[in-house]
């Protein structure tokens, strides 16, 4: 990207020429029979839609979240903008040190240190010495991936770091409403749940070199997050010597975590730690979808209707912190 203007910054008529990453890649024919490109282009903080016509590569979808180099106008269609491309490629050695990563990559807004060492600390603070075990060892099989992987292809916290910060906020909702619905949640079982609900991410996508999801795996687009962590969950249960009750229960959380079928649950939530952790993940995934409508809508106005949530939503002041 031309850092003097960034993505954000583009107006209509403007000419476009630098690095940024490319996603939502379709190939297409329009109805008068010409082949177009239509992608999405952004950087660290914005995004914009991008045509190009008569296209013929060498740009395909497998090329999913990848920096380019593109050149093209600014143009304005149903309301919004757009750039119509007229050079587009991969970027290669020829680029190598002419643009930072960090400038087209966005990142979670959290220490990410800090943010692990509270997951860490959480985890450590499970009472039940099985679940602790259990919580301890998926930790540090999925350390270094969990550090920095999006949490979802789009929709919330898609960008690096995504799942540690959509982790950590679950913990923390965990640990408190376990202690405000203590007659009826285990917490020990909410908190070892909510750590492992989506380590299986690892597996479900796969990365671009810029560490964002390309596209999901084979075994993520057969089998899903859900099943692939939790059979991970059993195996590592069976590992360590885990009573079956524990283990199942486990799995359930798991499985269940996105509360109905018609969400993907592969079983609906049957215990009052399952109900929760789907409930905790729902709230913070559409805070997230939320945070993301409002930071590009003006005070006092709605947003374009947001398709995660089937709604447009009000953004309102503020009261700065006391």
């Amino acid at each position: 990207m031309n850092m003097e203007k960034r993505i954000g910054d583009l107006r209509e008529n403007d000419r476009f020429s630098g690095y940024c990453v490319i996603s939502d890649i379709q190939l297409r024919t329009a109805k008068s029979g010409r082949p177009y490109l239509s992608a999405v282009l952004s950087d660290a903080e914005d995004s914009i839609d991008a045509k190009m016509w008569d296209y013929a590569g060498p740009v395909g979808r497998e090329d999913n979240a990848r920096a380019v180099w593109a050149q093209g106008a600014v143009t304005e269609f149903n309301g919004a903008l757009q750039i119509t491309l007229t050079h587009l490629r991969l970027t290669d050695a020829r680029d190598a040190g002419t643009f930072a990563p960090e400038d087209l990559v966005p990142s979670a807004p959290i220490d990410a240190d800090a943010a692990f060492a509270a997951v860490r600390d959480l985890a450590s603070s499970i009472g039940d010495p099985d679940y602790r075990k259990v919580a301890e060892c998926m930790l540090a099989r999925h350390e270094k991936a969990f550090r920095t992987i999006p949490a979802a292809k789009s929709v919330h916290h898609d960008f690096l770091s995504g799942l540690l910060m959509h982790t950590v906020n679950m913990m923390q909702a965990a640990d408190f409403l376990a202690d405000l619905y203590a007659p009826v949640v285990d917490r020990s079982l909410l908190l070892a749940g909510t750590l492992l609900h989506d380590f299986a991410k690892e597996q479900e996508f796969t990365f671009s070199d810029l560490g964002l999801v390309c596209d999901y795996s084979v075994p993520g687009d057969l089998l899903g997050h859900l099943y692939l962590g939790a059979r991970e969950t059993a195996d590592v249960c069976r590992e360590l010597g885990l009573p079956e009750e524990k283990s199942l229960l486990l799995q359930h959380m798991i499985l269940s975590h996105h509360g109905e079928p018609e969400y993907g649950a592969c079983v609906r939530p049957r215990c009052a730690e399952s109900e929760l952790l789907s409930l905790i993940d729902r709230m913070d995934s559409r805070m997230e979808i939320y945070a993301k409508a409002l930071s590009s809508t003006p005070e006092g106005s709605f947003s374009p209707p947001v398709y995660a949530i089937g709604k447009s939503v009000y953004r309102h002041d503020l009261p700065d912190e006391p």
